[in-house]
């Protein structure tokens, strides 16, 4: 049976469900408007370890660890796993997940990562490849700043453009049944690339991303954005949310009204001195998890389209004076 309808989107026969999630998150993110939301906030964000990248790892552990307690299923049966981060060869995900022993998909979607696994992991699920499988993605802001920009000790002056990289960590179990939210369909993005080179712009860069995967899912789905409660963009950020209306007027499905971004519902902005707002993998991921699935689980809002976005960059193409490709995915979860 084809399950596939327009260009881009995979409408389930047989919605996975959403069992259990969790959200740890670091000292800053514990200070900002969801503190209350999150299942840990770490005191510090070395998480006990005695490096940054060794702190993102242990971050993944525990929060995917909690996840599948909280969802009752031995981890034996959980017949695969996902992950992604933003460290070369997705090592945060890779060294987090290795306890686990179970069959593992690393991610690399930049910041998008989670729309990606939750994705992915529904196909296998509605295609009968798995009863259960967890997704995860994370990033850190020291081990973030130390890739991509200055090391922190240099103090470097930051961009009024930059968003501030969450150190944080969202992981949802997905099961072929359960008692919802019901992740129904999927639209997988296509990159983009306006030619945005300044890598503090990121949300400029990924807006477009944003605007075509959403215009692409209305159009596959022959829907109109008032058929979704909330619809929530990844971390566009200030900036990257203004371009994005822009962007969807022109396209003539006006989002306004209903459309909010994690790296803006994750701090606050001015009193966190966080310039353009939040943004990492981390990010999207933990705000899904501690704060927009509780929406649905309560009801506040019943159909959200959920479009964490990334960044495809890497520090040998900045280097290289490349443009910033950047990739979105439309998830769309129901209660």
């Amino acid at each position: 049976m084809k399950k596939y309808v327009g260009n881009q989107t995979v409408k389930f026969a047989s919605p996975p469900s959403i069992t259990a999630a969790a959200a740890i998150v670091g000292p800053k993110e514990g200070e900002g408007p969801l503190r209350n939301c999150f299942d840990f906030i770490s005191p510090d964000v070395h998480f006990g370890m005695d490096s940054w990248e060794k702190a993102e790892s242990e971050m993944v552990r525990q929060t995917v660890h909690l996840a599948v307690k909280k969802s009752g299923i031995p981890i034996e049966e959980i017949r695969y796993m996902f992950a992604g981060d933003l460290l070369n060869q997705i090592a945060g995900s890779t060294f987090g997940m290795r306890s686990f022993g179970r069959p593992f998909f690393g991610l690399f979607g930049a910041c998008s990562a989670i729309g990606e696994g939750m994705a992915l992991g529904a196909m296998l699920l509605d295609g009968g490849f798995a009863n259960h499988v967890a997704v995860n993605a994370s990033s850190h802001y020291c081990s973030a700043e130390k890739t991509f920009r200055l090391p922190l000790e240099l103090g470097t002056q930051r961009a009024p453009t930059a968003g501030w990289t969450v150190t944080g960590s969202g992981a949802v179990v997905l099961s072929a049944e359960g008692n919802g939210p019901y992740v129904t369909a999927a639209t997988t993005g296509a990159i983009t690339d306006m030619g945005i080179t300044d890598a503090n712009n990121m949300g400029a860069a990924m807006a477009p991303a944003a605007a075509a995967v959403l215009a692409a899912h209305f159009k596959d789905m022959q829907r109109t954005p008032g058929y979704y409660d909330a619809i929530i963009t990844g971390d566009l950020g200030k900036i990257g949310t203004t371009l994005l209306h822009t962007l969807m007027d022109e396209e003539k499905f006006s989002i306004h009204d209903r459309h909010n971004d994690c790296g803006l519902l994750m701090y606050d902005c001015e009193a966190q001195d966080v310039h353009a707002g939040g943004s990492g993998c981390g990010c999207a991921a933990s705000v899904f998890a501690a704060h927009l699935l509780e929406e649905l689980r309560s009801g506040a809002i019943k159909r959200l389209l959920f479009i964490p976005t990334g960044a495809l960059h890497s520090v040998a193409t900045l280097q290289q004076g490349e443009s910033m490709p950047a990739i979105a995915h439309a998830v769309a979860v129901e209660v």
